[in-house]
């Protein structure tokens, strides 16, 4: 695992255009409302190309409706007949084995979009933004991983304001992600872990996440 930090990380270097191999893969990743999304706008900012993994799951979704209700039965369907995705997690989240058999569904659809996407695009330093980031079918081709972190009682609020959960649900999904740093353990990638903590927490705020992320673009000859 590369060193958790800005400071001593060696950036990645091999063939290819502007001595980067090609596609140019990185990783963003990091728990429940950490802020990993508010990163990748700083990126695009930065003039990089972001896949959000997670909108590509909901496009695998729709592209196998038919299948998903076949198994799962048409109370996931909204009035309007479109897949109704609380309802269907609702439904997985709560059993293991039915997670099981929509994620062997999903997972190979989203799989074959983010080739897609990245063949398009192979020439330009590309993002790979995903919660599930150590599950994607290019984890091991990763050229460096930016993780980011908040703390807990940081992310509970946000959890709460942002998606209207209540204290219960807001700390159940922080506890479901506990071990959430241990899949990146052994990975043998340079993995930059940037702090998230927000306004007003030890001065600490969007300028200085942004100087973070500008840091890391230079440390790897992006910009």
């Amino acid at each position: 695992m590369g060193v958790p930090s800005l400071e001593g990380v060696s950036p990645l270097r091999s063939e290819g255009k502007q001595g980067r191999p090609s596609p140019f893969l990185i990783g963003l990743t990091g728990p429940y409302c950490a802020g990993k999304n508010y990163v990748a706008r700083i990126l695009e900012k930065r003039g990089l190309l972001v896949l959000d993994v997670d909108r590509l799951g909901h496009r695998a979704l729709d592209q196998e409706k038919e299948r998903i209700v076949h198994l799962f039965g048409p109370a996931i369907l909204d009035a309007t007949g479109m897949l109704n995705r609380k309802e269907l997690g609702r439904i997985v989240f709560g059993d293991p084995e039915k997670l099981r058999t929509l994620e062997a569904i999903v997972h190979p659809r989203a799989n074959a979009l983010t080739l897609e996407w990245i063949e398009q695009h192979r020439e330009h330093p590309l993002v790979i933004n995903a919660a599930l980031l150590h599950r994607s079918i290019v984890f091991d081709k990763l050229a460096f991983i930016i993780l980011v972190t908040a703390p807990w009682p940081v992310r509970l609020l946000r959890g709460i304001r942002r998606d209207h959960l209540s204290l219960r649900q807001a700390l159940l999904r922080i506890w479901q992600q506990r071990t959430f740093f241990t899949q990146y353990k052994n990975k043998n990638t340079d993995i930059y872990v940037v702090p998230n903590p927000g306004i007003g927490w030890k001065k600490q705020g969007p300028y200085k996440l942004e100087r973070r992320i500008e840091r890391i673009l230079v440390r790897e000859g992006i910009v």
